[in-house]
């Protein structure tokens, strides 16, 4: 078995972050990610790329 696993990207994702959120803010990720039919993951990425500078 290889030792690699996942879907193969160009996009290596090699950073891991860990956030502690309150129940509400939880939940409205979930529906962000529910409505758009998308992983906790990505709207997470979504979110902070929409939001932090392009620089």
């Amino acid at each position: 078995m290889s030792p690699r696993t996942g879907r193969p990207t160009d996009a290596l994702k090699n950073h891991d972050l860990k956030v502690r959120v309150d129940d509400k803010l939880y939940d409205r990720l979930l529906r962000y990610a529910d409505d758009n039919n998308i992983t906790k993951a990505e709207a997470i990425r979504r979110v902070l790329d929409e939001h932090l500078p392009k620089n």
